[in-house]
């Protein structure tokens, strides 16, 4: 496995194999995240590669000066439990890091565990909760970056 670290656009070879995978992960909605990805300013993605496949990533984005926003990540549930979202994890860290970035924040929800939980062990404080516009509550986290 290789973890390569991609910043600004994708190339349209990448681009369409994070719109299979997120689909394949989510179940849905890569054409809204297509057009999302071009609003994000600073936009970096850690991405996990098996040869030539994709079978992980971790996107996030500056949300205000030196503040990262780990947006959006997923692993191939075919190559789950394997370590792999926790070293996308780590490449998001290192970069955000290196880029002087002095927080990390994430949202998530109660019934993602494993990623409330792979969170909560790298070193993330739970800061406060919301109703996201579906009507579900979300979980606010932030981790502290030393430089």
């Amino acid at each position: 496995m290789e973890i390569r670290s991609i910043t600004g656009r994708l190339d349209v070879t990448t681009l369409e194999k994070l719109m299979v995978l997120h689909d394949r992960v989510f179940g849905s909605g890569s054409n809204k995240l297509e057009v999302e990805l071009d609003k994000k300013h600073n936009l970096h993605i850690a991405a996990a590669f098996l040869d030539d496949e994709l079978i992980g990533y971790k996107i996030g984005y500056e949300r205000k000066d030196k503040h990262f926003y780990s947006w959006l990540g997923g692993v191939d549930p075919r190559h789950r439990k394997k370590g792999i979202g926790q070293a996308l994890l780590l490449e998001q860290h290192d970069w955000c890091t290196r880029e002087g970035y002095h927080t990390i924040r994430t949202h998530t929800k109660n019934r993602f565990k494993n990623m409330l939980i792979l969170n909560l062990k790298n070193g993330f404080d739970v800061i406060g909760t919301f109703t996201d516009q579906q009507g579900e509550p979300k979980i606010i986290l932030e981790k502290k970056l030393t430089s």
